[in-house]
């Protein structure tokens, strides 16, 4: 039996009176359709991520994502393992997409971010889909590694406010994103969730295989707070809409984690919202033998310590930033 614990008595500065996701108001000014033609559009030349591959995907061809024209999902389920604000007593309801534009050797979720778990699901599907989350009480849909997928997200949105669906749309990004595709999802998304990995270009090369990382990084979460602001709540403890910026603490990386923390104070201001994640443990090549018989990413198989854990919580804090485990 999950509960949300208690929050205390919300801030007012982060407290929203009166809520309804941000989709209806372009569903009612008659945008939507507008809105998938021009996301569409974007997949004809698919500049839809960072990596820039420049293939048509609306015949079915495949760049770095593997992905063409039709989204992959994985998996639809409440998910109570996200954060309590998101979570809360009925789930937060999880659309886990296939693939990934990123090659963490690191990944937990590798088998369906490397490999193809699931199948293709039409816009129609995917509404489907929303709204059977939304019928089981779930407190919103939640997009898991969405970056590449972004036409078909805001196709599928499309397809599913007519239907009823009225639950805030959370985008649960690695932060590879393109600000072009961001811009799409403008008026659509009201929880930004992005995971601010590493601040390094040499970090990012070696352990996510994408050496502008940082810079993507930065200029998406930028974009993310410019259309949603920082994170709010209702009555309920619950997360309605605004930026909660995710940080998985790795090992060794101490350094990386305390000039995140400050940019994000520097960069957005010390409202913003932060959640250190404790949970990374060696996964998928970590270790693993490479093509020479040696063992490769030794420097991170292992988790984090408890000094490593307690210095990137302190940099938060020296930061001024808010992080949730001192909230709730």
């Amino acid at each position: 039996m999950f509960s949300l614990r208690t929050p205390p008595a919300p801030d007012p500065r982060f407290l929203l009176q009166d809520f309804e996701p941000a989709y209806l108001a372009l569903y009612r000014q008659g945008k939507l359709e507008a809105r998938v033609h021009q996301a569409l559009a974007e997949l004809e030349d698919c500049c839809a991520c960072p990596r820039n591959c420049h293939v048509n995907r609306l015949e079915n061809l495949a760049p770095l994502c593997h992905t063409g024209r039709y989204a992959v999902v994985s998996s639809v389920f409440p998910h109570f393992g996200e954060e309590d604000c998101l979570r809360g007593w009925n789930g937060s309801g999880t659309i886990f997409l296939g693939h990934c534009n990123l090659r963490c050797v690191f990944c937990q979720n590798w088998d369906i971010s490397q490999q193809r778990q699931g199948r293709e699901y039409s816009a129609d599907e995917i509404a489907d889909s929303m709204l059977a989350l939304q019928a089981k009480g779930c407190h919103n849909i939640n997009l898991v590694t969405p970056e590449h997928v972004v036409p078909q997200i805001v196709e599928a949105i499309a397809a599913a406010v007519p239907r009823g669906l009225r639950l805030p749309i959370v985008y649960n990004t690695s932060a590879y994103d393109a600000v072009q595709s961001l811009r799409l999802l403008e008026g659509l998304v009201d929880i930004y969730m992005p995971d601010f990995k590493f601040w390094t270009r040499e970090s990012a090369r070696r352990l996510v295989k994408a050496k502008d990382y940082p810079e993507r990084a930065r200029e998406a979460i930028r974009e993310m707070h410019r259309q949603v602001g920082e994170l709010r709540f209702g009555r309920d403890g619950l997360a309605r809409r605004g930026l909660l910026v995710r940080h998985l603490v790795m090992p060794g990386k101490e350094e990386e984690a305390a000039a995140i923390f400050d940019w994000l104070a520097s960069e957005l201001g010390a409202d913003t919202y932060v959640n250190i994640m404790d949970q990374y443990r060696p996964q998928y090549r970590v270790g693993a033998a490479s093509r020479s018989g040696e063992r490769q990413y030794l420097e991170i198989e292992r988790r984090p310590n408890q000094r490593e854990l307690r210095s990137a919580r302190s940099a938060a804090d020296r930061a001024g930033l808010w992080r949730l485990d001192q909230r709730w």
